[in-house]
């Protein structure tokens, strides 16, 4: 699901609720009710591709909208104004054995369709800012189901990220406040201790990023994170009152070579100790991880040491 309901008016006495531009009227949703009714032996995707027939709901190379128009019949099954049927299959997760206890979000079915393509098909692509909105389940869900670190629930300042491109799905990041100790960024900063208690709310941390596996476009992922560092700024200052001047995260050397990041201008500032933010015995209990950084503002040595 990509979009909610974005506004609701009356005119007499019909609501129009928006979705993804689209006006759903009453006679809409009814429409819908009796598709369903007619149709009881039809799963959801196959509703959602009669109902794009019959709207002739397509995309501008002639595809149906079908993934979109799932977005918008769960949506209505969600709210009450429809009664879908039952949910008939649902993609496996490999990593639901790895911790029981962890209470896990709620799935999001997704067009799992390949995507093979170049860049340029399918630019520009839409970022939408999904922490506190309906498509925040969609997020989770998917870190859940693909990423191999799966979904935690972050705390502090924080964003989560959907990248669409024709309408699908195709990357998640998530972003939250900045470790306050980290050696090889500290000494790349080279600030003291004051100032980075009182500057440290200036950095981000990419905490995910995730492309979905059925997505293989040439050099897209370097690509979003270009488009991220000129968009994340904007979204911080606008819902936290600051901006940021400076981005990181860690890549583990085992599983990965970073390439992404070093194609984006990132930069390998050296190695985490391997302790952890709660270490007691000063002793490497975890894999290291390299340290990659990227500056936003050419002048950000001076804003982040300043101590006001």
């Amino acid at each position: 699901m990509r979009s909610i309901f974005t506004s609701a008016t009356v005119r007499g006495m019909e609501m129009e609720l928006r979705y993804r531009g689209r006006t759903v009227t009453v006679a809409d949703t009814e429409f819908i009710r009796r598709l369903i009714a007619d149709n009881p032996g039809l799963s959801r995707r196959a509703l959602s591709a009669r109902l794009c027939e019959a709207w002739d709901w397509r995309q501008p190379n002639g595809t149906l909208c079908d993934m979109v128009c799932r977005g918008l019949m769960l949506q209505l099954h969600r709210e009450g104004h429809i009664e879908l049927p039952p949910v008939r299959w649902v993609n496996p997760n490999p990593l639901a054995r790895r911790n029981p206890e962890r209470k896990r979000p709620a799935p999001v079915l997704v067009e799992d369709r390949p995507l093979q393509c170049t860049l340029a098909e399918i630019r520009p692509l839409e970022f939408q800012q999904v922490r506190r909105t309906v498509e925040e389940r969609l997020f989770d869900s998917l870190l859940d189901r693909y990423h191999y670190l799966g979904y935690t629930r972050q705390v502090g300042e924080h964003l989560k990220y959907v990248v669409y491109a024709q309408d699908r799905p195709i990357a998640c990041l998530g972003w939250s406040s900045a470790p306050r100790h980290l050696g090889p960024r500290d000494r790349f900063i080279d600030w003291s201790a004051e100032a980075r208690r009182r500057n440290i709310r200036f950095l981000a941390y990419n905490t995910r990023f995730l492309i979905l596996p059925f997505v293989k476009v040439p050099h897209l992922g370097s690509h979003i994170l270009a488009c991220m560092a000129r968009r994340l700024p904007l979204d911080w200052e606008r819902i936290y009152g600051h901006s940021i001047y400076y981005l990181e995260t860690f890549v583990d050397p085992g599983r990965f070579r970073g390439t992404t990041y070093r194609a984006a201008n990132w930069m390998m500032l050296g190695l985490t100790t391997g302790r952890g933010k709660d270490d007691q015995t000063n002793k490497p209990n975890r894999p290291l991880k390299e340290v990659l950084g990227y500056p936003l503002t050419k002048d950000f040595r001076r804003r982040l040491c300043e101590v006001v």
